[in-house]
């Protein structure tokens, strides 16, 4: 749980501080409400405005006024994480998150999601070891609902809970397990070392995510008897932050939160840190490609005095290009991965480095030689001492982080909440920063002596399944196993409720105020000297600029025997420059807290920039070194071209990535580029020399076709001054290739890849569909889609997820560009519903097709899409999507205006007939992802024709 610093906006980031304003008289406040503090923007700091409330049940009330955008949002945090279950009823915190969402005693079953979704809000709800929260960004008329689904679950969910919900959410959680970590490359990595590191029993020796042995042996009582013992709101912490009426909100909070019963009392846990007598080694063989070391240093706890100087030893040690595990293990291609941190949570911290092995380096050799660079290194590090750029790179990166942080309240809601619920003191944003920029080379050098230099670790090796032999070290240390106390089921007369009294109805939803108007970017359009379009907007919020070069050249534009050529330029392009090496390039960026990198996609390759304002002269500089003047060195190919070898291995073991893959190419063919994936084959990058990389750049990187996309805070003409520095570049003519006609495909067929022992099965379905238009039939059959698998409550997934528990997750949707389109329908799901999963799957389509969406489903449409704008243009992030979104399809603003329209006119009748267009079936192709033996039978019964591939998509 490493913490992301995050402050208040522009105005108060640089001139903010703690100012406790006077108590405020009772009166003006509803009864039960106490006021707390307030904390103000001063001339001498950094803070998050705020005021702090309590009410007569212990409920802590924080909230955050921003008026920039019409939006809100609400966090409730609770005090509970994995480390306060029981022996042998892990994953409770975690199971009761899912549970948390299946509605209330006035709240229906499926409601919460759908509520939230049609009043155009997003929502979610975490766990990790120490605290669980739920969260939602709204319009700002929809404030109201939200507290009062919030408090409705807080205070009325025990009823609603039933031994079938419960059922259906146990599976649900162990799907999400599945996919997590069992069915995932190296996803018991953390389990196995924090079952080495920790002694049996200590808080964080099992995952959140909790064992299934654990999870399969409680019942629906022991669930609630969780629930009674920390969702007290005594154990909370209520967060609002956004265009609100502070007045009105605590009228609300009282209203719907008042009456609530306090919770049984709650302490804060002894802090943890684990102890070492000796070093662990510990191993597994995985289905892997690349072996993995992992070391493991105890350290101590979050917010300890020397949390932030080993934070910035990690930074030293293994992050970025100028990292001494960087310089010495990748760099020297000894490793295609390297890195170190130090995640801190609230027991225990610890100081983390990995590292993935170079392959071609392997031969006759063990994951213990990589263990001793990586000691070597801890002595280089202890003999080379701490250097003044160390610390200035370090403490620039995290004023950049910070302020980049600023950009969603939600960001600044979060913090307020982190703190408040582990220092009772949500004023400690200006603390952090300080505790930071108050490190010196000292201290660094003394959490080294103490924490790292002859302590002791947990050493993981992960190798591939049969590849015992290249363990860095025999196991020195086996978990004993888990001694589970006898299970004592719980029995209702065991359960004490806590019933609320009220004076007012509370299965009367709350009707929300006026939709708030949508704050479109104000945009604007220039061009430079060499013909790149530049189109911009102004962002004030904070004083950042972010800014994308974006080239029209990507994957598409790359022969079927060269794959992966777009992304391996892309990635040169990240490295030595003509003037700089990467070192010197690395160091002069994380100076300036500033960040540069070049990627490639189907369609474009991107130059994307983030810089503090004040920077960004020399952040362009740097960036046009990057984009003009690539060295395009043979060592930098080497290392790269292998980085992206091992890369492409790696993927083959995510089904994900295979099933994704392998429904490309049967939608458009082996010999299309689109039917290649954009990172290449093994095959392919091998083949690929620097003269191609060199020669792909001289042909296609050129100002006419590229274009500009910028946000922030400076004016439009000291902006356009600034961007000059892109109009050196010299134009020249680029032909733009057509593609060739993809795969003509026939009658539904089931494709299948055998993944032997996969604890789930990967499914997409779909075929061919519409090319991209904002304003035509594509964007109407998005609308059409939504339902049934474009949102939370659609069709697809109430049925597998919610009602089935085949799933963690299932969805549709239609994808397009310029001039190709497709549909597309998947999951992942539960091994022996594999045959199942399907026959659901195109029952759905099929009567989604044949007997339409019905007027209450077109209602929620409307509402939820004609709602969510207010949320869509907040970030500058957001504002650059829209940009290049108006510029790659030639759009003018108002085409929101005209999709607001289109779905405000358009009926359900048309709908229909798009689905029964587009939702054929009969003519879908289904890629599945599995354990052939197990999965097999039962697909031979669905009676579609079988074909076996192989990994690669390949027919056999």
């Amino acid at each position: 749980m490493k913490r992301v610093l995050l402050t208040s906006i522009a105005a108060a980031l640089f001139a903010a501080a703690c100012s406790h304003q006077p108590v405020q008289k009772s009166a003006a406040l509803p009864e039960g409400v106490r006021f707390v503090e307030a904390v103000s923007a001063t001339e001498d700091g950094i803070t998050i405005p705020y005021k702090k409330y309590q009410l007569s049940n212990g409920l802590t009330v924080l909230i955050h006024e921003d008026h920039s955008d019409p939006l809100v949002h609400v966090d409730v945090t609770y005090h509970v994480g994995s480390a306060r279950e029981e022996i042998g009823k892990s994953g409770f915190a975690h199971f009761f998150e899912h549970m948390m969402f299946q509605g209330s005693e006035h709240v229906a079953d499926e409601e919460h999601f759908k509520i939230i979704t049609e009043a155009g809000g997003t929502l979610n709800g975490t766990t990790n070891s120490d605290r669980t929260n739920y969260f939602q960004t709204v319009p700002a008329n929809q404030l109201e609902t939200m507290l009062w689904l919030e408090a409705d679950r807080m205070g009325f969910l025990l009823d609603a809970v039933t031994q079938q919900k419960f059922e259906v959410q146990r599976e649900t959680v162990k799907n999400e397990r599945g996919q997590r970590y069992d069915n995932a490359p190296y996803g018991l990595l953390r389990e196995r070392v924090a079952e080495a590191l920790y002694p049996e029993g200590h808080p964080y020796s099992w995952q959140t995510i909790g064992y299934i042995e654990d999870l399969n042996r409680v019942n629906v009582n022991d669930l609630k008897a969780f629930f009674l013992r920390w969702y007290g709101p005594n154990n909370a912490v209520l967060t609002i932050g956004g265009d609100v009426d502070v007045a009105q909100t605590l009228k609300w909070v009282d209203k719907y939160f008042g009456s609530i019963p306090v919770g049984p009392a709650v302490t804060d846990m002894e802090k943890m840190p684990a102890k070492l007598d000796n070093d662990r080694y510990i191993s597994m063989e995985d289905n892997v490609h690349l072996p993995l070391l992992y070391i493991n240093f105890p350290t101590v706890y979050a917010f300890h005095e020397d949390e932030a100087a080993l934070d910035i030893l990690a930074e030293i040690m293994g992050q970025g290009k100028t990292s001494l595990l960087y310089q010495n293990l990748v760099k020297n291609q000894i490793a295609v991965q390297a890195s170190a941190s130090h995640p801190c949570a609230e027991l225990a911290c610890n100081f983390t480095m990995l590292a993935l092995p170079n392959p071609a380096l392997m031969q006759g050799k063990t994951l213990a030689d990589l263990e001793a660079v990586i000691r070597k290194t801890l002595v280089e590090f202890e003999q080379r001492g701490v250097q003044d750029d160390d610390l200035i790179k370090a403490k620039a990166k995290l004023e950049a982080s910070k302020t980049f942080g600023l950009e969603s309240v939600s960001g600044k809601v979060s913090q307020l909440a982190y703190f408040e619920t582990f220092l009772d003191d949500a004023n400690y944003v200006g603390k952090d920063l300080k505790r930071y920029q108050n490190v010196t080379k000292a201290d660094v050098m003394r959490v080294y002596e103490q924490y790292i230099k002859g302590q002791k670790a947990v050493i993981m090796s992960i190798v591939p399944k049969g590849a015992k032999q290249l363990i860095a070290h025999e196991d020195t240390y086996t978990p004993k196993p888990r001694t589970l106390p006898e299970y004592a089921p719980i029995g209702d007369t065991d359960l004490v409720y806590r019933r609320p009294q009220d004076n007012f109805d509370r299965s009367v939803k709350p009707q929300p105020g006026q939709a708030p108007g949508v704050n479109l970017p104000k945009t604007w359009t220039e061009k430079l000297a060499n013909g790149i379009e530049v189109l911009g907007a102004e962002y004030d919020e904070t004083p950042t600029v972010s800014l994308s070069v974006e080239l029209n050249v990507g994957h598409r534009h790359v022969p079927v025997e060269k794959a992966g050529l777009a992304q391996l330029t892309a990635a040169m392009m990240n490295e030595t420059t003509k003037n700089y090496s990467n070192e010197q390039f690395a160091l002069e960026l994380e100076k300036l807290g500033s960040s540069i990198s070049f990627s490639a996609g189907d369609n474009y390759s991107s130059l994307n920039v983030s810089s503090l304002s004040k920077n960004l002269d020399k952040t362009l500089q740097l960036a046009v070194e990057r984009l003009l003047n690539p060295a395009f060195t043979e060592a930098d190919f080497a290392r790269v071209k292998a980085q992206a070898i091992q890369g492409i291995e790696h993927s083959k073991k995510q089904p994900t990535v295979t099933a994704n893959n392998a429904f490309s190419k049967l939608l458009f063919g082996a010999t299309h580029p689109l039917g290649q994936p954009s990172s290449g084959t093994v095959e392919s990058v091998k083949a690929l020399t620097l003269d191609e990389v060199k020669a792909f750049y001289a042909q296609y990187f050129s100002p006419s076709v590229a274009s500009i996309v910028v946000v922030g805070d400076v004016p439009k003409a000291k902006l356009l001054k600034q961007l000059n520095v892109f109009a050196e570049w010299p134009a020249q003519n680029v032909a733009q290739p057509g593609l060739p006609k993809a795969n003509t495909l026939g009658k539904t067929r089931i494709y299948l890849i055998d993944k032997p022992g996969a604890a789930q099965s990967e499914i997409r379905i779909g075929n061919h569909a519409l090319p991209y238009d904002a304003t035509g039939e594509y964007y109407r059959a998005g609308l059409m889609n939504f339902n049934l698998g474009g949102a939370f409550n659609s069709r697809i997934n109430l049925n597998l997820r919610e009602d089935k528990g085949y799933t963690y997750g299932a969805r549709s949707g239609f994808s397009g560009a310029e001039d190709y389109g497709y549909f597309s329908a998947g999951a992942g799901v539960r091994t022996d519903a594999t045959d199942k999963s399907i026959v659901e799957f195109l029952k759905e389509i099929r009567s989604y097709r044949e007997q339409g969406m019905t007027e209450a489903e077109l209602q929620f449409l409307k509402n939820a899409i004609g709602q969510r704008d207010a949320r869509a243009y907040e970030t500058p992030s957001q504002k650059l999507n829209f940009l290049f979104q108006m510029m790659r399809y030639d759009l003018k603003p108002d085409f929101v205006d005209q999709q607001q329209k289109i779905l405000r006119e358009i009926s359900l009748e048309e709908l229909n007939q798009l689905a029964n267009k587009l939702l054929d079936v009969e003519q879908m192709q289904i890629v599945v992802v599995g354990d052939a033996k197990a999965v097999l039978p039962g697909l031979e019964v669905l009676g579609y024709e079988i074909v076996r591939m192989d990994a690669e998509g390949n027919v056999l």
